[in-house]
């Protein structure tokens, strides 16, 4: 069933889950300075533990920042997938159906070369109606900008 056309989001709208990038990075960063007020206190420590302590905090909070990072950008002209490690920027022609089946830990996108690829910019890991709606809304902008043909349960 595809979305009205009252329901398109303006462009260009980004997709992201927020209360999940709002954690991990909250998370990181109270993890960075509680490791490096540790390190800095503890005095029997030498400047090169220290510093070991700080860098791993850091390194903690890179991988939180990197989870925090994905999200889907849809514009005129396509879509950016932007996940942990990778950018895509696909036209919308190229997304034939987003999909966001129960169970689904992210959206996946259909696409015209025969091969399927996750969006992790729409997860309903804390917000799970808000994914739904993001995955209606990004499904109705592909039936009206490309050749989408819908989405399951979504």
């Amino acid at each position: 069933m595809s979305a009205p056309v009252s329901e398109l989001p303006a462009l260009p709208v980004t997709f992201r889950p927020t209360r999940t990038r709002v954690v991990l990075l909250t998370v990181g960063a109270a993890m960075f300075v509680v490791i490096t007020v540790v390190a800095l206190t503890l005095e029997q420590m030498s400047p090169g533990e220290r510093s070991s302590f700080v860098f791993t905090a850091l390194l903690f909070f890179g991988v939180l920042a990197l989870l925090s990072r994905p999200k889907v950008v849809a514009d005129a002209s396509g879509v950016t997938v932007v996940n942990l490690t990778r950018t895509r920027r696909l036209s919308w022609p190229e997304i034939l159906r987003v999909n966001l089946r129960p169970g689904d830990p992210w959206v996946f996108l259909d696409l015209s070369d025969g091969t399927s690829m996750p969006a992790l910019g729409i997860q309903p890991g804390i917000g799970r109606q808000q994914a739904i709606r993001d995955a209606r809304a990004l499904r109705a902008l592909a039936e009206r900008h490309g050749t989408g043909t819908g989405t399951d349960n979504g």
